[in-house]
């Protein structure tokens, strides 16, 4: 591989890894690159699997590392997301080409509204695991089986899913909700990325390098994720929302 395509996706995997981390939608960054250096739309999408998994591993370890976790809570949501990102990964294998349209624009933009509607006693309340009804964990748990399915698909956008549901079902605030989309993601993701790698559809030499891009940004995204708190996440989720739309609705 030619150095400057080795050092291109180290470059798009650091951003897309403090990206990620703090709101979601590198891989609609990462995928079109993939493309570009020549893999069609399944490879593409496997392959970014591996930068994917380094990632939230990363960034998983960091936010223990800081005092953030509730591994009972993130497993039971992996448990459910884990059968619908099986199959989801199975039908990604099949699709050709790069898609990216309107529907994945349009969710964004509700993902914003319900995050910018928060209600104010959410500041307050449920921030951790015992303030959370019984009926909010019914609701987030289901709602995480469609949520693996679209990750173990396409993965684009998974994260603005996942903090809806987390966020506005579960009520945890923004440093919480990212430190339980990392470990879920990171789960689900080696399980689809073997289910690419059955299929062949993984160029490995491409992932590790875009994996070292993206473990990095995961860790920068983690440290800055804590240290700025939510107020940092909400600005860098809604610059991020609003560009990843706009893209999609107009530059598609």
């Amino acid at each position: 591989m030619a150095i400057w395509k080795a050092l291109l996706l180290i470059g798009v995997g650091l951003i897309t890894g403090i990206v990620n981390v703090m709101a979601g939608g590198g891989s609609l960054l990462t995928m079109p690159i993939l493309v570009f250096l020549g893999m069609d739309g399944p490879v593409a999408n496997g392959t970014n699997r591996v930068a994917i998994l380094a990632q939230n591993v990363t960034a998983t370890f960091a936010f223990f590392k800081k005092g953030f976790s509730d591994f009972k809570l993130s497993l039971t949501l992996t448990l459910c997301a884990l059968p619908g990102a099986i199959l989801g990964a199975y039908l990604g294998t099949k699709l050709g080409g790069v898609w990216f349209n309107r529907v994945l624009a349009a969710i964004m933009v509700v993902v914003m509204i319900l995050m910018a509607k928060r209600e104010k006693k959410s500041q307050k309340k449920n921030k951790q695991d015992e303030g959370i009804s019984k009926q909010r964990k019914v609701a987030a748990h289901g709602l995480m089986v469609l949520a693996g399915f679209y990750g173990g698909f396409i993965q684009a956008g998974v994260g603005f899913i996942m903090m809806a549901i987390l966020h506005r079902v579960l009520k945890l605030d923004l440093v919480r909700v990212n430190m339980h989309k990392v470990f879920i993601v990171g789960v689900y993701t080696i399980v689809a990325l073997i289910v690419f790698a059955s299929k062949g559809q993984v160029v490995w030499l491409a992932g590790v390098l875009l994996a070292v891009g993206n473990a990095t940004g995961g860790w920068i995204g983690t440290k800055l994720a804590i240290g700025k708190g939510e107020k940092l996440i909400r600005i860098v989720l809604y610059v991020v929302l609003i560009a990843m739309a706009v893209k999609l609705l107009f530059f598609s």
